[in-house]
């Protein structure tokens, strides 16, 4: 039996109907909400028959899973990105406030996706959660850095938790309330420096640190 070569035209233009089944996904899941996904209406948008999306997915779990781990890939990247600029811990800090924030108004569907739970039944793969894992272990290094400077007897993991904690309550709230305004104006969207007093006024000794 001769072997199946796969043309780069063939591999090119599957590729490009899975970022345009993605995309789409995307676009339901911000318009009607994420756990409103049907292939129906996936295959539909795309001018496809419903059966032809399983060439690409296995089904729409395997697409909110692909989506999750893209989300947590987006996230880090714009995190890091945004972290560049940070001269000390308190610009560390502020800045990770403004990147959950600024990264859940842009894109809405993941961060709900990635960040909440919106999907019943939903788990995601081994894979996924070791991307998310990976980023959550990634933070908490970086507690471990900082510690020193701060005056608090939470462990790195519990000063991290707190943090997020603090940041999606605010994010949460800002997306429910007026998420067309950006980071730093709304009832919401603006009390990040507000929560940066407090923590720095709850760990007193936090200072600069490398």
């Amino acid at each position: 039996m001769k072997k199946r070569i796969t043309s780069p035209r063939r591999l090119h233009n599957h590729a490009n109907t899975v970022q345009a089944i993605l995309d789409t996904a995307r676009a339901i899941m911000r318009e009607e909400g994420v756990a409103a996904l049907s292939m129906q209406e996936l295959a539909r948008r795309m001018d496809m028959r419903a059966p032809s999306l399983y060439n690409y997915f296995s089904g729409k779990r395997e697409i909110y899973d692909t989506l999750f781990r893209l989300g947590f890939n987006l996230f880090r990247e714009h995190l890091n990105d945004q972290l560049k600029d940070a001269t000390n811990l308190q610009d560390e800090l502020r800045l990770n406030f403004e990147a959950y924030m600024s990264f859940a108004i842009a894109n809405p569907e993941l961060y709900q996706l990635c960040f909440e739970r919106p999907v019943p039944g939903f788990v995601p793969s081994k894979a996924s959660l070791e991307t998310s894992f990976g980023l959550l272990q990634q933070v908490y290094q970086r507690a471990e850095q900082f510690k020193g400077a701060l005056d608090t007897d939470l462990s790195a993991q519990q000063i991290v938790d707190t943090v997020i904690a603090m940041t999606h309550g605010l994010t949460a709230l800002h997306l429910s309330n007026e998420p067309h305004l950006p980071v730093g104006q709304g009832r919401f969207g603006s009390l990040i420096p507000a929560v940066m007093t407090i923590l720095e006024k709850a760990w007193l000794t936090i200072g600069e640190t490398t």
